[in-house]
């Protein structure tokens, strides 16, 4: 409404019907990041214009930590344990298993002194 357009024709613009902007609206129904740079096109208005108003989010991140875990990462891949984990890895085209292959390996290492 402020700015000049319709539920009915931004549905419109999308193929949408007018309940469905509503549920957006409302929070009933998520928007994905595809969806609201479309509406942010047909607006005329930039993606941000939808978070005007919010806080800034807080940064816990430690430049030093991340760059730690990127350096054993790096390190791992480099040696010849993590260049064959992640060979063999790469050659499972399931997406399910490799999943559980992960949560796997996460439950290993969460058990492990």
């Amino acid at each position: 409404m402020t700015l000049g357009v319709s539920q009915e024709q931004l549905g419109a613009a999308l193929g949408l019907t007018f309940q469905q902007i509503q549920k957006y609206e409302k929070g009933q129904n998520r928007i994905g990041a595809g969806r609201l740079f479309k509406i942010s096109q047909i607006l005329s208005v930039p993606v941000q214009y939808f978070y005007d108003g919010l806080p800034a989010p807080e940064s816990d991140v430690d430049a030093e930590e991340v760059a730690q875990r990127t350096a054993s990462v790096q390190a791992f891949l480099a040696s010849a344990e993590g260049h064959a984990l992640s060979m063999a890895f790469l050659k499972i085209d399931d997406v399910p298993t490799r999943r559980r292959i992960v949560d796997l390996v996460s439950t290993i290492a969460k058990d492990t002194p």
